[in-house]
């Protein structure tokens, strides 16, 4: 009896050592064969506290729940530095004066400011998209939760587009801040991927709107990031297009000359100058080394105005002589041009139609001068008073040599060579 029954219980053993196998086996299983796959995002399913919801005395995370386990590394890891990074890429909380505390629950983002909840104060919780679960199904639309640890919460809106003004293109995952004057934090948001911003639940009165050009993602306005702020005053609504820079308390310098052709030299500064305050032939001198020899300027050009001015000479070039007075006669108005022309009135674009508000900022200039350089020879060109977009002012001057004049072509003889002649035959 002893003997069956030690029997029956290693075949009991090896009967559950058996099922404990299969059904690791099975909890390794993704979906079953042949069924679709997943592809729908993570859903919120809910938040805490409810957007619209006034809190006295809060003291609990923020939270926000989903149908299903996200990525916990779903921002990615950044660009290094002081960055944000993880999952708080994806959150954005205002306003606040320090760091924000996000934490990863599965299902789940806590968010909690490291200086705490402050009483008497309406808060903006936004989740940007992007977020992913775990088979990487992205979350392509954010959400916004507004709450109140006392007061009212505001019913205006702001929206605006911001735009980089040099590189004549939408801000791209921009960092807008709306400061309510007079304090020192306010409310963030991003662009999207036409530059376009909005707030809604805002508060009426005086604002200071910044668009920021955040490339290391800490989402402070740092001193070499481009940037451009206003002042709005908000009652019910209001819309502003903000034209952001790289602000420098350095004025423009002079970097490099090259010829452009025998009466033209192109001059590149270190950064671009203000339309608003051209340079003229008071503040550009040449000079002709090695005496010093002044050479008379006839005109200073902007980019686009030269390669107008050129392709109307080509086209004139091209022309019976009858037809070529009238285009040459012409091309001084097209020099004119506001540079801003350069945008087609047929793009119909809203951030080109925004753009077109301003001229074009540049950082060359062609200078054309009354008569032909000399060939291999140095000159001089000083600037002074050169006004970038911020109003600083610099001064600065540079060396070009003119090249060797072109080897005159050689004649075309191979079809006038004189043909052999052959003897006769005896």
């Amino acid at each position: 009896m002893a003997r069956a029954a030690r029997r029956a219980g290693r075949q009991a053993q090896s009967s559950g050592l058996l099922l404990a196998v299969l059904l690791a086996a099975c909890a390794k299983m993704g979906d079953p064969p042949g069924g679709p796959p997943d592809t729908a995002p993570p859903a919120i399913v809910a938040v805490r506290p409810e957007s619209g919801a006034v809190v006295p005395g809060w003291k609990d995370d923020a939270v926000i729940r989903f149908d299903e386990v996200i990525d916990e590394m779903a921002g990615g890891r950044g660009g290094g530095g002081a960055g944000i990074t993880g999952l708080a890429r994806q959150v954005l909380l205002s306003p606040v004066t320090g760091d924000v505390a996000v934490r990863w629950g599965r299902t789940s983002i806590r968010v909690k400011p490291k200086e705490g909840w402050k009483q008497g104060r309406i808060y903006r919780l936004e989740l940007l998209p992007g977020i992913v679960d775990l088979r990487r199904n992205p979350l392509k639309t954010g959400r916004v939760i507004v709450f109140s640890t006392g007061p009212a919460i505001g019913r205006a809106t702001l929206a605006g587009t911001a735009l980089q003004w040099v590189e004549q293109r939408p801000m791209i995952s921009a960092l807008i801040e709306a400061v309510p004057l007079p304090d020192s934090a306010g409310y963030l948001t991003q662009t999207d991927s036409t530059g376009r911003f909005h707030f809604d639940a805002l508060g009426s009165g005086r604002y200071v709107v910044y668009a920021t050009l955040d490339q290391n993602t800490n989402r402070r306005r740092d001193r070499r990031e481009a940037y451009d702020s206003a002042l709005v005053t908000l009652d019910s609504s209001a819309t502003l297009t903000l034209f952001a820079f790289v602000h420098d308390t350095l004025g423009p310098r002079l970097r490099i000359a090259t010829a452009a052709d025998s009466i033209s030299v192109r001059v590149e500064f270190s950064q671009a100058l203000a339309p608003s305050a051209p340079l003229d032939t008071t503040r550009v001198h040449v000079l002709q080394l090695p005496d010093s020899t002044p050479v008379a300027i006839a005109g200073i050009l902007t980019p686009q105005q030269y390669d107008s001015l050129t392709a109307a000479e080509r086209k004139a070039a091209a022309k019976p002589d009858s037809t070529r007075r009238d285009t040459i006669a012409r091309r001084d108005t097209v020099a004119r041009r506001d540079s801003a022309a350069a945008v087609s009135p047929r793009d119909t674009t809203e951030f080109r139609r925004l753009l077109a508000r301003r001229p074009v900022p540049f950082d060359k200039l062609v200078l054309r001068f009354a008569q032909p350089l000399k060939p291999e020879t140095r000159y001089v060109i000083r600037v002074r008073g050169a006004l970038n977009l911020n109003g600083a002012t610099g001064d600065g001057q540079v060396v070009v040599l003119t090249p060797k004049p072109a080897p005159p072509a050689k004649p075309d003889t191979t079809s006038h060579a004189p043909r052999l002649k052959l003897p006769s035959p005896p």
